[in-house]
């Protein structure tokens, strides 16, 4: 996994390219505790998830995959950790396709809050021609995405599609030409880095419970904005817009 920095933009980069970066367990562990530190760490502000060698992620290393029952638990307990790693985050998580994802690679990307993609690149839920179902929150966020009706047909038939075909049914958020996912998810880092941070992860928390009903919802939208309107990143906002100039928002999320 290479880490790198641009200003307050996390950059992850699954780098397994002979695999097309395929997960094994140690790459996986890995990714689960970047995502968890970078929660904790106040310098970074939003988070750019991507894959070396032209390929986002070809899903897990079917190769290191055991068939037995306890490591198979140890698997799905840390494919669960990774899943929470990247939706409970309180900081925006970009994916940059480029190439394709697959299987557990879809699983990550669609887990994310934006996913920008190479028009090149193709989205393949490939877990049934394995006999296995989809893990790492994919029947979450894949319903999420597409809703309930259109993920069922995606998973049942294992479908494979285009980015284009991607963004129309919502898996995909941008598609860019080949080369530039990454580029194009930097600069929309970059903004949501100036956004409040506060605020961010409020809204990444009422959105992470889709299904609730509208009474639990106006009472999670009641609590952040009270918690919002009380923040110093709210007097920034309301400053800025009678001073008419852009905020800058100072304030941290919650841990």
């Amino acid at each position: 996994m290479l880490r790198s920095r641009d200003g307050a933009v996390l950059i992850l980069t699954i780098n397994r390219p002979s695999k097309r970066n395929a997960l094994d367990d140690h790459a996986r562990r890995e990714l689960a505790g970047q995502l968890e530190a970078a929660r904790a760490d106040h310098g970074i502000r939003a988070i750019v998830l991507s894959g070396s060698g032209g390929f986002f992620c070809a899903g897990a290393d079917i190769g290191a995959m055991a068939r037995q029952p306890d490591a198979a638990q140890a698997r799905m307990t840390m494919l669960t950790r990774l899943a929470r790693a990247i939706v409970h985050c309180p900081k925006p998580v970009i994916a940059a396709v480029e190439g394709g994802a697959s299987g557990l690679g879809l699983s990550l990307a669609a887990a994310c809050d934006h996913v920008i993609a190479a028009e090149n690149a193709r989205f393949t839920a490939s877990f049934g021609r394995l006999g296995l179902v989809g893990d790492t929150g994919l029947f979450w966020s894949l319903a999420g995405r597409l809703g309930p009706a259109r993920a069922r047909q995606f998973l049942l038939f294992g479908e494979s599609v285009a980015a284009p075909e991607a963004a129309d049914i919502g898996i995909v958020n941008e598609t860019v030409g080949p080369g530039d996912a990454q580029r194009i998810a930097l600069a929309r880092a970059e903004r949501l880095a100036e956004a409040s941070a506060p605020m961010l992860a409020a809204t990444k928390r009422i959105l992470a419970n889709p299904r609730q009903d509208l009474d639990s919802l106006l009472a999670a939208e009641a609590d952040a904005q009270i918690a919002l309107l009380t923040s110093s990143d709210f007097e920034e906002g309301r400053r800025a817009f009678f001073e008419r100039r852009n905020p800058v928002f100072i304030d941290h999320p919650p841990p």
